[in-house]
């Protein structure tokens, strides 16, 4: 694979410059945004990293494929860009995906992770597919616009922001996706292929802190209980009435226990580029 243009990345350095970096990144059809609460929670205290993978907000321009690897390979050359050494992460379902490769490929540039409904590379997980490939025939046959609509309305990992909308910010939440322009799922070419983390998750040591929500589509409640069995630093949380995006649904249930998590394994690196 040719070197990999940066995706669109900005900083929030409010934080002393021996604060530690955390890198943010968002899922499927998303885009920075989606962690405004956590901004304005830890900007303080952390240097803070955030980027649009391919094909989404800031970073729609960049081609495709729109693999994990080549979302990786971005994200990584968007830390370059940036300057961040090391960093902790934070990633929801694709955004978890992209830091346990680079946890698994870089292991001395990723001081911890922070999972959001995780997905573990290289693993099935058949519902996700189904949706995506649904979206996918949707887009090319009537539109981005109804596709955007049928993954809203349609994907069971919403289901907590459209019951309680006010509460969960729905309205706000369908702003992110339709801002979405859809590349990744009108794109032809084809990915680079993913390797299977699984049978090297006993070897990662990274500390990992799973975040998952009471009612989440049940592979990813599944995915994150083999992340926590396999990886010997591993620990979860799971927050009460939480569906498939905790950080956004309840920031407060889940910013003091992440908080708590960065802090107990920031020390060793604080300082640190």
């Amino acid at each position: 694979m040719k070197a990999a243009q940066p995706a669109h990345f900005h900083t929030v350095t409010d934080a002393p410059e021996t604060a530690p970096w955390l890198t943010l990144l968002h899922g499927a059809t998303q885009h920075s945004g989606l962690f405004s609460a956590q901004i304005a929670f830890l900007r303080d205290r952390y240097r803070l990293l955030l980027v649009d993978l391919p094909g989404h907000g800031r970073s729609a321009g960049i081609a495709g494929p729109y693999g994990q690897v080549e979302y990786a390979a971005h994200v990584s050359a968007a830390m370059d860009a940036a300057g961040v050494r090391r960093t902790h992460l934070w990633g929801t379902h694709t955004g978890a995906a992209v830091g346990l490769l680079l946890a698994h490929g870089q292991p001395g540039r990723i001081s911890s992770l922070i999972l959001d409904g995780a997905v573990l590379p290289g693993a099935a997980m058949p519902y996700t597919t189904f949706a995506i490939n649904r979206a996918r025939a949707t887009a090319k046959s009537r539109g981005m616009a109804a596709a955007r609509d049928e993954w809203f309305n349609a994907c069971d990992w919403f289901d907590v922001i459209r019951t309680r909308p006010v509460e969960c910010r729905a309205v706000e939440h369908r702003q992110l996706i339709e801002a979405f322009p859809g590349g990744p799922w009108l794109d032809e070419s084809a990915p680079a292929p993913v390797p299977t983390l699984e049978p090297l998750l006993p070897s990662m040591t990274v500390p990992v802190l799973l975040v998952s929500g009471e009612h989440d589509v049940p592979e990813f409640l599944a995915t994150a209980q083999t992340l926590r069995s396999a990886m010997p630093r591993a620990e979860q949380i799971v927050i009460p009435g939480g569906g498939g995006f905790p950080l956004w649904e309840f920031p407060a249930a889940v910013n003091a226990p992440v908080e708590a998590f960065l802090g107990r394994v920031s020390a060793p690196h604080r300082g640190m580029t």
